[in-house]
Parts: C-alpha cells; structure tokens; sequence
C-alpha cells in the first residue's frame, strides 16, 4: 500500500496507462458463452495515457472531460471505479481526469489499461486494501485484457486471456503504425473464416519463432489501410498485428533501426516510436510511492 504520508500527493500525480502488445495470439476454441480460449503473450510498451484522481466532497464519479462519442457511463474508467465502489461499500467520489494518447481500435488495451488504473490507483488512494488478485477478479469483469494490466508483467497468456504467467521476452525498440480505421473486435470475433482450432504451443515454441496472429487473415481481408500498414512496416522488419489491431508493429534490435524506419514512415502514417518494456510503467511507479519492494 502507498503509505499515508504519500497519499495526499498521490492524488495530485498522473498515473500511466500503458498501451500493450500481443507478441503472438493463438485461438485454440471457443467456450459455450461465446468468449474464445487464448493463448497469447503480452508485452507493455512505454506509450501511455496519462490519468489524474482528483478527490470530491459530493460523492459523485465522474470525467473531467467526455471522450468524444462515447458516453461517461459507458467509459470503462467509470465503470471501473463503480465497480470497485459496489464491491467495497465506498462512499466517497472522484472526479477522473485522462490525457487519452493511446488511440481507440487500435489493439493496444487503451480502454482497458484505463480501467486497470483506475482500479490499481483508486484502491490505494480510497484506502481499500483489495488484494492485486481481487482487482484482476474485477477486471475480467470489464474486459479480458483488464487483468493482464492490473498484474503488470510481460505476460504468457491462457484460457480467455486472464491466466497469467509472468515471462521475460527482450525488450526491444518498436514502430508502432496506426492505420486510419478503426477495427471492430467484436466484428472479427464473429467472423465465420476465423481460424478457431488452432494448436496448443508451448513457451518454447513461442521463443523458437512461432508467433502466429490467428486474427490477421480475417483483419487484413477486411481493412486495406491495415494490409497497406503491413506491407509499408515489412520493407524494415517482420510486420505484425498486435490484438484484432488496426494497430501493426514490428521489433527492431537496435535503436539507431527503429528510428530510421520510423522517420521514413512517418511521411506517410502515423507512427510511433517505443520501446518494450516487462515491467508495466504503472506497477513501477506504485512501487515507488509504497512502502513494499
């Protein structure tokens, strides 16, 4: 827990929500309720949004400021501190404010790691004292890329997403390319040429080079400005789709790489220029204001 004495700064700081990259999806079935079993592996990259609690007498959650078309009730930041309030029996408010850099559609968790900030943060400040495996409970609740952020390592993915196994993969520089569409994962989740049997791999199998993304064919079919993106990024690297996307990315060695294809696509699209990172940004600086290592 973040000590008292630390608590009245903590509500003036911006806390990072960072984006997320799944380095290799697999869709191995499908369970009765319609969710899908994964097996995928997630890394953080340090591109983040940026979220500040301010504390309110009134008792009322809300946003500083709307996300433009979507409604507050059902922004996940607010359903994220709703929800943590219904579990707890906490009376006080807040009102949230969120510098959104990650962009939506883009498969890289940005409303999701919204929601796992609000959780991790809001269960500090509100002096709640949720175990991290109670607050991943919940975050499955608003989506299943939730609990990977709340756990905050690199992580080997199973089931639908949230049985996290902790794993250590080179955190290496990164382009991120942001294509002028934004795609509908529910929509690719329900297409009907969307490979569902894949084989189980093993850890080894991923280090060895298998990281396959089942929901590229049906992506890539469906969103040209996407399989423009891929074709632009593989002239540099190995081009891959992070999520159901728009988002592709492709992983450089060296820094002095990375920046030269990122100046050169950058005349064309909208780029970004990370690096990869296994610890979350947002469990590194809770570490810094607790008192526990």
């Amino acid at each position: 827990m973040i000590q008292t004495q630390h608590i009245n700064s903590a509500w003036a700081q911006k806390w990072p929500a960072p984006a997320k990259l799944n380095l290799m999806l697999r869709i191995t079935g499908q369970r009765d309720d319609g969710y899908h079993l994964l097996q995928t592996v997630f890394q953080f990259i340090d591109l983040c949004d940026w979220i500040i609690f301010h504390p309110v007498e009134n008792g009322r959650i809300s946003l500083q400021k709307l996300i433009p078309g979507v409604l507050e009730a059902d922004d996940l930041v607010i359903k994220a501190a709703m929800l943590l309030r219904e579990e707890t029996g906490y009376e006080q408010g807040v009102c949230i404010e969120v510098e959104k850099n990650l962009p939506m559609g883009g498969g890289l968790g940005g409303g999701s790691s919204d929601a796992a900030t609000t959780l991790l943060v809001l269960n500090e400040l509100w002096g709640l004292r949720l175990s991290i495996e109670k607050l991943m409970e919940l975050g499955l609740i608003l989506g299943a890329d939730v609990p990977v952020f709340i756990y905050g390592y690199s992580s080997w993915a199973e089931g639908v997403g949230d049985d996290l196994k902790k794993i250590s993969v080179p955190e290496q520089w990164v382009v991120v390319i942001k294509p002028d569409c934004h795609v509908d994962t529910k929509e690719i989740f329900l297409a009907k040429d969307l490979t569902r049997d894949s084989k189980s791999i093993t850890i080894a199998d991923f280090i060895a080079g298998q990281h396959q993304n089942d929901c590229l064919g049906v992506v890539r079919q469906r969103y040209q400005s996407v399989e423009n993106a891929l074709v632009d990024l593989s002239q540099f690297s190995e081009a891959r789709l992070t999520g159901t996307g728009a988002c592709v990315f492709a992983q450089f060695d060296t820094e002095k790489a990375a920046t030269s294809a990122y100046h050169l696509l950058s005349k064309k699209w909208q780029v970004y220029l990370v690096k990869g990172l296994n610890e979350s940004p947002l469990l590194s600086k809770l570490k810094k204001c607790s008192d526990i290592d």
